[in-house]
């Protein structure tokens, strides 16, 4: 069944069967947001994922998966992400996808930053002609090296997800510093979320890029990877292509000097603002603005709660 298709079939059967048993049963009709709220859950259908355990005490297991909310034990057993995969799966795999936007967004977290433990510095390298004889020792492998051989698991296990302190150059040039943590996010051409890692605030952009390149490569077939000007580095180019993309990223001024993208580049670049809305509407109306949990696994699933039913609802807007 088609994307278009298949939400239609379910707001149909929610416009005929449940909203009037719903209004039926509460003596007065719905109103707007109660609408939106009941067919992004009828739409996720959210209890499905639960992992209820064998259990001798308290509620049966399966009386459990009405606790969704419940963060401690589903934010250990990824619910959010099993959900979110799941919903890609069904309504945006069976497609060919034109973009894949990619961004991040800083999260403002509520708890202490952990301190940053900087790693050793390496023993200056011998400058000036070899004797004979004598080799050279290589530069040591980075983490955008490293990742191009690695799985997209192994690469995101050896990520930070602590809390801590980031800063960026907000639109105006102006340094701005937040405590907390990083969303990532792969964006298609029509708002859906297709992959999100979190990490810490201090990681850069472009050590996610790799991974998610690949996680999103597995779950969709896609042709062109549109990147701001932090993803500017040669492994990411690399990959991207090894995977069967475009990829269409903006150049870094380098030594003062901007290299403008090709016309037909920049034209393709201009859907990336896809990713910007996403980012905007998942802060302003998902929760992802005013996270009250603590610790980063509770901070995930709370934003992951927020990116499926930011992903329900844009869904339900692509056909109206």
């Amino acid at each position: 069944m088609k994307l278009r298709e298949a939400v239609s079939w379910l707001t149909g059967t929610l416009q005929r069967q449940l909203f009037p048993r719903l209004e039926e049963c509460w003596e007065r009709p719905l109103t707007d947001k109660e609408r939106q709220l009941v067919s992004i859950l009828e739409l996720l259908q959210i209890e499905k994922f639960g992992r209820p355990g064998p259990q001798r005490f308290g509620r049966k297991p399966w009386e459990r998966q009405a606790m969704a909310r419940a963060f401690g034990e589903f934010a250990r057993h990824g619910l959010g992400e099993r959900v979110h995969e799941a919903l890609v799966a069904r309504y945006v795999k069976p497609a060919l996808v034109g973009h894949i936007s990619r961004d991040a967004t800083a999260i403002r977290g509520r708890e202490k930053p952990t301190a940053r433990t900087r790693p050793p510095k390496p023993a200056p390298r011998k400058k000036g002609p070899l004797r004979r004889g004598e080799v050279r020792a290589p530069k040591p492998e980075t983490r955008l090296e490293r990742q191009c051989r690695q799985s997209a698991a192994a690469a995101l296990a050896e990520l930070p997800m602590h809390c801590d302190v980031g800063a960026h150059k907000n639109s105006k040039g102006y340094k701005q510093a937040w405590i907390g943590y990083k969303l990532h996010v792969d964006v298609n051409d029509c708002g859906l979320p297709i992959s999100a890692v979190l990490t810490a605030a201090s990681l850069h952009e472009s050590q996610v890029a790799v991974p998610l390149m690949k996680m999103t490569s597995k779950r969709i077939d896609y042709l062109y990877d549109l990147m701001d000007s932090a993803y500017d580095a040669k492994p990411i180019y690399e990959v991207s292509r090894s995977l069967g993309h475009v990829p269409i990223i903006e150049k870094k001024g380098r030594r003062k000097e901007v290299i403008p993208l090709a016309p037909h580049e920049a034209v393709r670049y201009q859907e990336r603002t896809v990713a910007e809305r996403f980012n905007s509407r998942l802060k302003e109306g998902f929760g992802a603005g005013n996270v009250m949990v603590r610790g980063a696994l509770k901070v995930r699933l709370h934003l992951m709660f927020g990116l499926v039913a930011l992903f329900a609802d844009q869904l339900l807007k692509l056909i109206s």
